[in-house]
């Protein structure tokens, strides 16, 4: 099974060699998506949103 990561990004538009950015509304909103992954895996409990945010920016930063 692939990861949430992966999934993101392959759904992110491909990057040319000379455009080698990602724009902040398009990084925010692939964050948030696996952000939420997250909260979905552990049962959306709350109290952890800040700790999905981070540590899917970690990851997605990867």
């Amino acid at each position: 099974m692939r990861n949430a990561i992966t999934l993101i990004k392959d759904k992110a538009p491909a990057i040319s060699h000379e455009e080698d950015r990602i724009y902040v509304p398009d990084r925010e909103a692939m964050i948030a998506e696996l952000a939420y992954y997250k909260a979905e895996q552990r049962g959306f409990e709350s109290g952890h949103e800040l700790d999905d945010w981070l540590d899917a920016e970690q990851e997605f930063n990867r």
